[in-house]
């Protein structure tokens, strides 16, 4: 007969401890598991109090800034190689993915949002339905222009 301490554990707890809102914070992501649900939680405990006093929090933060000054890529986004990212809708996002870019002689005053596909782009209204402005197409040039 098997006891409840032989064999797999079947309780498992996780934990993601972030040093910050960003996607490019340190994220600490252990794991424990237990017979039962006491010991799983003891054990949670257990390893959550010796990462702080045996200082493995300090020193992942401390390896992430250390790898972070390390890194030889692309000057836009230091550390972070490339635009900032956001997490929107169950997908990660660039920050500036989405935003209209400033289109001379664009008289619509709701605001614009950009839209790109496989091979077209388009700035829409946001203004509300039955209120909208006209597209604005983009344009072998670059540029956004109305279809008339």
């Amino acid at each position: 007969m098997t006891t409840a301490t032989e064999g797999p554990a079947p309780f498992r707890i996780g934990f993601t401890l972030k040093a910050a809102n960003g996607f490019d914070a340190e994220w600490l992501t252990p794991t424990v598991y237990g017979h039962d649900a006491e010991e799983t939680a003891q054990r949670g405990a257990d390893l959550l109090a010796a990462m702080k006093n045996k200082g493995l929090i300090d020193l992942t933060a401390k390896a992430a800034e250390y790898t972070r000054s390390q890194y030889k890529g692309s000057g836009a986004n230091p550390g972070g190689g490339g635009a900032p990212k956001r997490f929107s809708g169950g997908k990660v996002e660039r920050k500036d993915q989405g935003q209209a870019p400033k289109t001379a002689d664009d008289d619509c005053p709701h605001g614009r949002s950009l839209v790109s596909k496989a091979n077209w782009s388009a700035l829409f209204c946001d203004g509300p339905d039955g209120d909208k402005c006209e597209p604005l197409w983009k344009q072998k040039d670059g540029s956004f222009k109305a279809n008339k």
